[in-house]
């Protein structure tokens, strides 16, 4: 029989020690099929509840275990606390793994922990104590903490979304089981989707709500830029109210996925090319009536979809990512025809890159007005933009606004 922590502990190993991207580690990693499920499953829930399974090893060891240890000590408590699994099978597989680890000397004390060890009471300390309770960084609960008072937690702690699908053609036969209708139109929210032919047929394609919701803000115009585009999801669902989109990607690899997206779903409107969002391009000054900057940032909107953020990112990023985010921004204003909008977005919820971004591109350029868009899916509006919170918005965490050039 398959021991239950070892393809979790191969996938994680590569997030933990190796820096790799959970995505791309599972992707990676050779897993029977009848395994596959219950080890994404166990890989994001120890990633998103990796500080709060922290706290239970720290308080219940005099001494920190080794790299290894800890992590079969983390996937053990996770099947433990949050999957109900019986506590004689968990600690006989842990112990069964230090072992094949060649850690034999350490397999008594995994034994030993997980048969006795208390959850410890949360700390005394506000941040401390949401950071626990959340599972978050500390410097990102000091933060939300700062940001959201009261709603800190609820935000930080809400559960990742479904499976998102955006319907082309022939949704009917896909309506079945468990789903939510979103406020867009063919947009749904799945529990489970299998993909099949359809997808490739170009009938149907995986988009976030988020990302949906940028572009219903977002109004039919002639010709658009998509500065920051990759994977070309915005891009694609864009050309479809917009005379011709022209997508721009810093990467030519991710360039190429824009063109195999737009090819699939037959949007023959739309051109990828590669280029600099924070360069100038003299051939593109006053050329477009519109300009969506999805700019690069912390991705603090969608850690419940990919937990690996709480591990990559540090607290000192943010303000060199808003830096760039107003550099990126400031530089395809001059893109915008006079009349046109410049649209920018984030999927953070941190207003150091959200409102922060947008006043001090004001003060720098009058000739650009604010213009707070509407949207379907409700979201808390800020004094710069609309902000979706994860547990208000469908699961969605992200920012958008819209800068109007004067006439």
């Amino acid at each position: 029989m398959n021991n239950p922590l070892t393809d979790p502990f191969l996938v994680l190993t590569k997030v933990y020690s190796e820096g790799a991207y959970l995505k791309q580690a599972l992707a990676d990693t050779p897993i029977e099929p009848i395994n596959r499920p219950r080890t994404s499953k166990i890989c994001y829930g120890v990633l998103e509840k990796d500080v709060y399974l922290g706290h239970i090893i720290g308080a219940n060891c005099k001494k920190s275990p080794k790299a290894a240890v800890r992590l079969v000590l983390k996937i053990a408590l996770y099947m433990l606390e949050f999957m109900g699994k019986h506590g004689y099978m968990v600690a006989d597989c842990a112990v069964e793994l230090t072992k094949k680890l060649g850690k034999e000397g350490a397999a008594g004390f995994v034994n030993a922990f997980l048969r006795s060890y208390k959850v410890p009471p949360l700390p005394d300390s506000a941040d401390e104590r949401l950071s626990i309770a959340a599972s978050a960084p500390l410097w990102l609960a000091k933060k939300m903490r700062r940001s959201y008072k009261g709603e800190a937690e609820a935000i930080l702690s809400a559960p990742a979304p479904g499976v998102c699908v955006r319907f082309e053609r022939g949704k009917e036969e896909y309506l079945k089981g468990e789903y939510i209708k979103t406020p867009f139109e063919h947009v749904y929210i799945f529990k489970n989707f299998v993909r099949d032919s359809g997808y490739d047929r170009g009938d149907y394609t995986f988009q976030s709500v988020g990302s949906v919701a940028i572009c219903s803000v977002i109004s039919p115009c002639e010709r658009l830029l998509d500065a920051c585009a990759a994977p070309g999801g915005k891009s694609v669902l864009l050309s479809k109210k917009c005379g011709f989109v022209t997508s721009q990607e810093l990467h030519p690899h991710r360039a190429e996925l824009i063109k195999s997206y737009a090819a699939r779903m037959g949007a023959g409107n739309v051109a990828a090319v590669v280029g600099d969002a924070s360069a100038f391009n003299p051939e593109w000054e006053g050329a477009f009536d519109g300009v969506l900057c999805d700019v690069p940032c912390s991705g603090s909107g969608v850690i419940n979809e990919n937990p690996d953020i709480k591990l990559f990112r540090r607290g000192e990023d943010i303000s060199s990512l808003a830096a760039l985010q107003l550099k990126i921004i400031s530089n395809c204003s001059r893109y915008v025809k006079p009349g046109g909008s410049l649209y920018y977005s984030t999927c953070s919820i941190l207003p150091e890159e959200n409102d922060s971004v947008i006043y001090n591109f004001l003060q720098q350029n009058q000739g650009f007005e604010l213009h707070i868009p509407d949207c379907a899916l409700p979201s808390s509006r800020t004094k710069f933009g609309l902000q979706f919170l994860p547990h208000i918005s469908l699961g969605a965490g992200f920012f958008v606004t819209e800068l109007v050039r004067k006439a």
